[in-house]
């Protein structure tokens, strides 16, 4: 079974051996890995799917580039103080003040082709440079930077691939140590005022400045295709909670983070199957109706910091997008799609009036 591409009718087990790692799709299981970090590992989250080829590794090092534990990949002790000190740029209130720039952005992108590359493809990186108090980014930049470096790092990809990507995540990496130590942004400061060195703060910074906008982009995407295909629901979609139920579904059956990671620390048994120390789980994320509720952010103390955000976005884009073009429908062939091992997510979405 390759898992870039399986779906979860391949699996036979709960519990299933594939492609070097174990699979784990039952709700109760993924959920019990996820709430205990002690036993199943959170180091491999960010760790390359594809080995890096020599050549590459030596661009990561001339760049100096590393991905020290901090938040997804961390099980020490320093998680709690990191994890609060960001917390504070997506609080409630925080999140909430984002609605009407949310909403306007979308104002500006409506009337475009391909719902991806016109709305969905910069909304969420310019929304949470905001939300972060960054600003003067690059936003093409900071997209061709977060892109390749999802692919690098959860790609099936060839050494030539590697090559043509390690660059951009050098760059990446070289840009977040120049804005730590210029000081430049809220994050930037809070994190050195608080005493976060260099690369603890530039290995922090790298995953959620991808994490924070390139699953939304690929919410957005796969929210607006599937409301799309339903014209019944397309027309609903304006009235009052109705996008926030959707999006909840999407969430739930859809998610485009499928999949996530995890490493046991010691033998354990799952779902009847015993796994030795030093196990890769892949956890399946994207659920069944029946489950009792979606595991789309994860679960526990690396619960996504920025759910209410996502919520937010997409529940917003969608309410005024089909508000403001109730005629929209979907056109040309299928889309192209994003396949990556815990990413999946249509590459455009293009429509007509």
């Amino acid at each position: 079974m390759d898992l870039f591409t399986f779906t979860r009718a391949e699996l036979t087990s709960p519990v299933q051996f594939a492609g070097g790692r174990w699979v784990v799709s039952a709700y109760d299981d993924v959920r019990a890995v996820l709430a205990d970090p002690v036993t199943f590992l959170p180091d491999n989250a960010l760790t390359a799917v594809t080995p890096v080829a020599p050549a590459a590794l030596r661009s990561l090092v001339r760049a100096r580039f590393s991905l020290p534990p901090t938040l997804a990949n961390n099980s020490s002790a320093s998680h709690t103080r990191l994890r609060k000190l960001v917390a504070s740029f997506f609080s409630p209130a925080r999140v909430a003040a984002a609605e009407p720039r949310i909403r306007s952005l979308v104002w500006e992108r409506l009337g475009g082709t391909d719902l991806v590359r016109d709305l969905a493809w910069d909304l969420p990186a310019i929304v949470l440079m905001d939300l972060l108090g960054c600003p003067n980014v690059d936003i093409p930049t900071l997209k061709r930077w977060s892109s390749g470096s999802l692919e690098f790092f959860w790609g099936d990809i060839t050494r030539e691939r590697q090559l043509e990507l390690v660059d951009d995540v050098g760059d990446f990496h070289q840009w977040l140590v120049k804005r730590y130590h210029a000081r430049d942004g809220e994050l930037f400061c809070a994190l050195a005022d608080a005493g976060v060195s260099a690369e603890d703060s530039a290995g922090l910074c790298y995953f959620l400045l991808i994490a924070g906008q390139e699953t939304t982009t690929q919410l957005l995407s796969t929210a607006l295709r599937r409301a799309l295909l339903d014209r019944e629901l397309w027309a609903r979609l304006p009235l009052p909670g109705v996008a926030e139920e959707f999006v909840e579904d999407v969430l739930r059956t859809e998610t485009p983070v499928v999949t996530w990671r995890r490493l046991t620390a010691r033998e354990v048994v799952l779902s009847g199957v015993r796994l030795p120390a030093g196990a890769e789980l892949v956890l399946l994320l994207r659920g069944k109706e029946t489950d009792p509720r979606h595991l789309a952010f994860g679960y526990g103390r690396h619960f996504c910091l920025g759910a209410g955000l996502a919520r937010l976005e997409a529940a917003v884009t969608l309410r005024t997008v089909a508000e403001h073009e109730p005629t929209l429908h979907l056109t040309g062939p299928g889309p192209d799609w994003l396949n990556l091992l815990s990413f999946r997510a249509p590459r455009s979405v293009t429509v007509a009036r």
